[in-house]
């Protein structure tokens, strides 16, 4: 067997948005927030989110799948690949619009009901060791829990290392699977909950329809885009800073020599001396940059693409490394 990667945007949304399995997103649910035997979900209803997108709108860094329990609950369950700036003040922003969209102008307060999100996040957000962790509302000083309708929670999946063979909890079995599940062969023989079977079970990339593999592609190929973007934008402007501070090198060096003449040779020296620093930093910069692909699995053309340079050039890097 061979499974996708849950990570990517057409994976989450078919696995955890299918309105016709929600059992696979209320074992989710129940196994993440721990909830107690008498405070579990049974049933939810759920916004309907499993909608092949228009290929110009799709969107590979934010994708959440939201679902209402049987007593009137909300969940927001995000997967987040690529960390982004004010990520904490859209969490609050979304939660609250959806707190508030619960009822309309004039109606009773206590309609109002609690907002749960589950961020699910490929990089390292708190300062937590612990791969899950939950934030409320609490007093600062006796920690009294009295506003209690907004739960935010947080899986970090660079947090954990645990191996299959050391996975004993049900919450501990779906982040291996959120983790691992593009490079696993088969279902693991202690998968028993039935949510999370068949969770595997619509992974299996053999199960995918052609229009549904070749979105998967796409978003995989957007997401490889927006980092070699990232990759491109940081040497540019490497290499403009390099440029502007010979030139203005030049131009001081030129303007001593007249003022100083005598002084010229020191202040060449130096010049000299500061040209060949910054050139082994942009070279150790992009020494980095090739190793960090080459552990990704691009090939060397790839590589020669997406930072211009020779194959040739990469394959010295390599060798020195």
């Amino acid at each position: 067997m061979k499974f996708v990667d849950i990570k990517n945007d057409i994976a989450f949304r078919k696995i955890f948005g299918n309105d016709k399995k929600t059992e696979i997103i209320i074992s989710f649910i129940n196994a993440i927030l721990d909830l107690p035997q008498e405070e579990k979900i049974i049933r939810v209803d759920m916004n309907p989110t499993y909608q092949l997108p228009v290929i110009k709108n799709l969107k590979s860094s934010i994708l959440d799948v939201r679902v209402t329990d049987q007593n009137k609950h909300s969940y927001i369950v995000e997967m987040q690949v690529e960390e982004k700036a004010g990520f904490d003040k859209r969490l609050q922003y979304y939660t609250s619009k959806r707190y508030v969209s619960q009822i309309n102008r004039g109606e009773d307060y206590p309609k109002l009901k609690k907002v749960i999100l589950i961020a699910i996040l490929d990089y390292n957000f708190t300062n937590s060791k612990d791969y899950i962790s939950k934030h409320l509302i609490l007093d600062s000083k006796t920690y009294e829990h009295s506003l209690k309708d907004f739960d935010y929670n947080f899986v970090e999946l660079k947090k954990f290392n645990k191996k299959l063979d050391d996975i004993t909890t049900l919450s501990d079995k779906w982040i291996y699977f959120l983790k691992h599940s593009n490079k696993l062969d088969k279902i693991p023989i202690h998968i028993k909950d039935k949510g999370l079977f068949q969770a595997y079970l619509d992974a299996n990339i053999h199960s995918w329809s052609k229009k549904e593999l070749d979105m998967y592609d796409y978003a995989s190929m957007r997401k490889q885009d927006e980092r070699g973007k990232f990759t491109f934008v940081y040497m540019k402007g490497e290499k403009a800073g390099i440029k502007q501070g010979i030139e203005q090198g030049i131009e001081q060096g030129i303007e001593q020599g007249i003022e100083q003449g005598i002084e010229q040779e020191k202040v060449n020296s130096k010049n000299i001396i500061k040209q060949a620093e910054e050139s082994e930093k942009q070279a150790n910069l992009k020494t980095k940059i090739v190793i960090l692909f080459y552990a990704e699995k691009k090939s060397k053309e790839e590589i020669s693409v997406i930072l211009k340079i020779s194959i040739t050039e990469i394959e010295k890097i390599m060798e020195t490394d």
